[in-house]
């Protein structure tokens, strides 16, 4: 039996929009991870781009379990010393609620060019507007 190999000028980008409301956010960031990297196609290649976009709504209505609010902190250096800063998922909920949901995509995706590349199709909105009307993105509802 041969492998076949698709090629860059098969790929077809479809978009999709999920809205976070009331979903639990390590189980919709992998579901997200998925349908970015493209292995929910029958033509999955690991080193190939061959997902899809992701289009997030609501991201401010996005459900944790447990005493994440309070205990899950976030951390970013500038590589100066002394220079660590961190933030508890509280905070970062009331200032930018769309980046919790990016930082936890980003982490599940490959950590090289490819999975930068496949992260600029992920576009998160902590209100129910977006200006992505144009792609036609198919609704997910699980």
């Amino acid at each position: 039996m041969k492998t076949t190999r698709i090629k860059e000028s098969e790929i077809n980008h479809r978009w999709f929009l999920i809205d976070a409301e009331n979903k639990t956010l390590g189980r919709m960031s992998t579901e997200i991870a998925k349908i970015l990297m493209g292995k929910n196609k029958v033509t999955y290649q690991p080193d190939i781009d061959n997902g899809d976009g992701v289009i997030i709504i609501n991201a401010k209505k996005v459900r944790l379990t447990g005493a994440k609010f309070e205990d899950k902190m976030y951390y970013s250096h500038s590589g100066y010393i002394g220079n660590l800063k961190e933030t508890n998922l509280n905070e970062l909920m009331a200032k930018h609620p769309e980046r919790v949901i990016l930082l936890s995509v980003k982490r599940m995706l490959p950590k090289n060019k490819l999975g930068r590349k496949m992260l600029t199709r992920l576009k998160v909105y902590a209100n129910a507007q977006h200006p992505h009307d144009s792609q036609k993105p198919e609704t997910i509802k699980k």
